[in-house]
């Protein structure tokens, strides 16, 4: 007999939220928006991993001053464990720059210098974070960890992107959902 896998439809603009049982120190209580996911395989940002590290550190390391200081103290995301050299700044819509992938009406994400450049000048996108590096999954890997009870995934929400603090955003998650965490069952079901 033929091993027959469940698919899913694509989870780009979905949220990932981490089972309490994933024990992995790169995802163990994250929140993950995927911003690409096809046959190809899946991308996201962990949304609420903040590194040791300030936008300021950023800037210098590219040559560029904060005209606030507001500005150079906001926190860097770990955006995930793949290319932690490579920036990803998750925005609301606005502005031209050079490289912007669309995720949703509410949600972009631009890799070029040029918005960091008008976010040390204060010019950037409204509602900016940065990340380093990324989440990324082989082809039918995600979907094998959603069935493995590794994941949950729920629709992208502006207010826990934008105005949950990155500490919270895990358990606001949960309470999306109306459940708390310490009640999900640590085996998953499958009929």
């Amino acid at each position: 007999m033929a091993d027959i896998k469940p698919t899913l439809g694509t989870l780009a603009n979905n949220l990932l939220v981490a089972m309490p049982s994933l024990a992995d120190g790169h995802f163990a209580q994250s929140v993950t928006l995927v911003c690409e996911h096809s046959d190809k395989g899946a991308l996201g940002i962990v949304l609420n991993k903040p590194l040791d590290m300030k936008l300021g550190d950023v800037l210098a390391q590219m040559k560029l001053d904060a005209a606030q200081p507001a500005t150079a103290e906001q926190p860097v995301l770990r955006g995930g464990p793949v290319h932690t050299d490579r920036g990803f700044v998750l925005h609301r819509p606005g502005g031209e720059w050079d490289s912007t992938h669309k995720i949703s009406d509410q949600v972009q994400v631009t890799t070029s210098r040029d918005v960091l450049a008008a976010i040390a000048r204060g010019e950037g996108p409204r509602d900016a974070f940065i990340a380093l590096g990324y989440a990324g999954w082989e082809p039918g890997q995600l979907e094998q960890e959603i069935l493995d009870n590794a994941w949950l995934s729920l629709p992208m929400n502006e207010q826990l992107i934008y105005a949950v603090p990155f500490e919270q955003r895990w358990q606001a998650a949960w309470q999306m959902l109306g459940v708390h965490s310490s009640r999900v069952s640590l085996v998953a079901g499958h009929a």
